[in-house]
């Protein structure tokens, strides 16, 4: 097993030498990409350095020193330049996110492996399984915001896109020699199709902490005004709210109502030092949602016709059928969303299995005929 010394990533925190280094990246016809962000370690994460590899150089940039990235942009959408990531769903969202940078083409290695029929698919079981290389993940949850980075987390940024390159020729070498080029490129456009949700607090969102039957009504307001004042104290400290204060904290306070800032102390999941900074706000939520008004229940879900309910049921057992045959995890084969559109709409041919998300050209080819056989009482 090789423990890798690589010479030391190019650092770019300077926009005059990020303009160059696009200059020369878009000659590149393959370039590997990773993000690091802080989503961790602050009320909302951001994007803290972008790492990128092409066959002769590894690159760190630092989008925290740097005003304006927008000029990389310009290679993220070239659809001449393959971009290569591992797991590539978050980094495309911190991307689009933060910047609003469009990435495309892209080769997903880790979507790549399961197509393949891998299980153990994290980077670091890739690079040793095939290509004896051994990546410790000790800096995964580290704070990427931290400035100067150290070199220990330079160095495990650059070996996240390092060795992408070789990876993804390999995979692509059994995904062609197993005639599945077809459909990996159509599971990479379902694994990379994401929709960046808006980052606004929701004050209602403490239902889904608990099921409603188990509050009474005043139990619920005062979880409600808990809820809004962690908010407000995430923010104010810069911390995620569920590690600020834990969610079983929210749930014992809201249940118990302990009375003055001196009953908090030993509450699990709800740090001492916060109670001594902020018990009297604590202790005032509580009271406060003691005599509030009870808030309304969440809205009933909404009840699924037995019919639709047995349709996705007979898909979800072919779907295991044909994983177990191909080796792979079920949902290589098809998403849940894919098979509860399927099921609502019980097409009767397979023409009307067009514009079913999730059921691109190679799937409705090799899988058509099944599924509406299925749906209609007749599965194979």
């Amino acid at each position: 097993m090789t423990i890798p010394s690589l010479a030391a990533a190019t650092y770019i925190d300077a926009e005059r030498d990020l303009n160059q280094l696009v200059d020369s990246l878009r000659a590149e016809r393959r370039i590997a990409c990773d993000t690091e962000s802080n989503s961790l370690h602050a009320y909302r994460g951001r994007t803290c350095l972008i790492q990128l590899s092409t066959p002769d150089r590894d690159v760190l940039i630092d989008p925290l020193r740097i005003a304006d990235i927008s000029a990389l942009g310009l290679v993220f959408a070239d659809p001449g330049i393959e971009k290569i990531f591992h797991a590539a769903e978050y980094d495309l969202i911190c991307l689009k996110r933060d910047y609003d940078f469009d990435v495309r083409p892209v080769f997903d290695t880790m979507a790549a492996a399961r197509v393949c029929g891998y299980t153990r698919i994290g980077l670091g079981n890739m690079l040793e399984e095939l290509l004896g290389v051994r990546h410790s993940k000790k800096h995964q949850t580290a704070d990427w915001a931290q400035r100067p980075l150290p070199p220990s987390h330079r160095q495990y940024a650059q070996m996240d896109t390092h060795y992408l390159l070789p990876l993804r020729d390999i995979l692509y070498g059994e995904l062609q020699r197993a005639g599945r080029l077809e459909e990996v490129f159509e599971y990479f456009a379902d694994v990379t199709a994401f929709e960046v949700k808006p980052q606004e607090f929701d004050p209602e969102g403490f239902w889904a902490l608990c099921r409603p039957k188990d509050l009474n009504p005043r139990q619920a307001a005062v979880l409600r005004e808990l809820y809004i004042l962690r908010d407000e104290l995430a923010q104010h400290y810069d911390q995620p709210s569920h590690m600020l204060i834990a969610n079983k904290a929210l749930l014992k306070l809201a249940t118990t109502s302990p009375r003055g800032p001196r009953q908090l102390f030993g509450v699990s999941g709800l740090p001492p030092w916060l109670v001594r900074q902020n018990g009297g706000e604590i202790s005032q939520a509580i009271s406060h949602g003691n005599k509030s008004l009870a808030p309304p229940q969440p809205p009933h879900r909404v009840t699924i016709p037995q019919a639709i309910a047995d349709r996705y049921s007979a898909l979800h057992t072919w779907r295991k059928g044909v994983a177990l045959s191909r080796g792979v995890e079920s949902d290589v084969i098809l998403s849940k969303g894919s098979m509860w559109a399927i099921a609502r709409r019980k097409p009767a041919s397979v023409d009307d299995l067009d514009c079913i998300p999730g059921l691109g050209p190679w799937r409705r080819a090799t899988y058509g005929a099944d599924l509406v056989s299925v749906v209609n009482g007749q599965g194979r």
